[in-house]
């Protein structure tokens, strides 16, 4: 390598690891109320820069206890898979696998909106949580702790070793695909929401949804290669007779509507109500509330998203040629609008 390049590179990296440190810090939005939530979730906040500099320094580790490849092999194997779609891994792909912090989401209570946000230390237990969450509720706010899968505003990229073999590999390419696109346009936007300078909230779904769509396509790859070459057991659910996409679709239609008619105590009785049955289907949730569907909503591919973003972009990719197009035509918009209008042009 010459030494230009080289210098072009380690710039460039070097600006990457300084972005992801200041990312780490995940600060949320500015609003009256962000320091009385700060307040209250005090006790139980993730000192982020210590973390994230012993993330960042330490070494990634060999292996996760019970998995059939190590953290390196799975990031070779991702790389090899972004290589033959053309695109550059760069950042390197670089997981570690642990417990990632847990995520306090915020929004209102008579509008569903994804208000604000702080990473918790991990670990805490039930009554720690609840802790927290009953002393933001108390300011009239919607809060919920949430407990992520993966953590890309963090380098090396954080995923919990404790979720099956598939999870794990789709949840680093995610990440990883974060990582990528704060180097681009879109995740730039993304990543400067992160450090409080509010953006458009389509900017934060389009950007969680392109990461998604990333990581259906390369982790489908590499799963199946470990699927062909590793006794890798098959992933177990809930009875498939349930269709829980549907009904939490249904559930997100019927509160949105509940809360555009200024009916929040009805909202709150009829969510609780649908939580019940839910769990009395095999899906264990905790809490839904507002907080809930504001996490969820920033996913366009999930079933509590009312956002039309997935549906767009997956159009969008029926008509590239390839993935890096795509990817590349995604990550240098700046707006829902730009979104709307490749979708509108595209031949009917």
């Amino acid at each position: 390598m010459s030494s230009r390049r080289f210098l072009r590179t380690s710039s460039r990296y070097l600006l990457f690891l300084l972005l992801m440190l200041s990312a780490g810090c995940l600060p949320g939005k500015t609003q009256d109320s962000g320091a009385e939530i700060r307040r209250m979730a005090g006790p139980y906040a993730l000192n982020t820069l210590a973390w994230e500099l012993h993330n960042t320094f330490a070494p990634p580790g060999s292996s996760a206890s019970g998995l059939p490849v190590s953290p390196a092999v799975l990031a070779a194997d991702i790389e090899q898979a972004l290589a033959q779609q053309n695109i550059a891994a760069f950042p390197p792909v670089r997981p570690r696998l642990e417990e990632p912090p847990l995520l306090l989401v915020v929004s209102p209570r008579d509008h569903i909106q994804y208000l604000d946000r702080l990473l918790l230390s991990p670990g805490l237990n039930v009554s720690q949580v609840e802790e927290v969450e009953n002393g933001i509720n108390s300011l009239g706010l919607s809060s919920l702790v949430v407990r992520i899968g993966g953590l890309g505003a963090a380098y090396p990229a954080i995923v919990s070793p404790s979720l099956p073999l598939k999870t794990i590999v789709e949840a680093t390419v995610e990440e990883w695909a974060h990582q990528y696109l704060a180097l681009r346009p879109l995740g730039f936007l993304y990543l400067l929401d992160s450090l409080g300078f509010s953006q458009d909230p389509a900017v934060i779904t389009m950007n969680e949804t392109l990461a998604g769509m990333i990581s259906d396509e390369i982790g489908a790859v590499v799963y199946q290669k470990y699927n062909n070459n590793l006794d890798v057991p098959p992933a177990e659910g809930p009875d498939d007779g349930f269709d829980f996409a549907a009904e939490m679709r249904l559930t997100r239609q019927n509160v949105d509507e509940l809360l555009a008619a200024s009916k929040v105590d009805e909202a709150e009785v009829y969510m609780e109500g649908r939580r019940l049955f839910f769990n009395s289907n095999g899906y264990r949730i905790r809490k839904l509330n507002q907080a809930y569907f504001a996490f969820h909503g920033i996913y366009g591919r999930d079933p509590g998203s009312a956002s039309p973003v997935y549906g767009q972009m997956k159009k969008l990719r029926a008509a590239s040629a390839s993935l890096a197009e795509f990817v590349s035509r995604v990550s240098a918009m700046t707006g829902y609008s730009d979104l709307e209008q490749s979708v509108e042009k595209l031949p009917r």
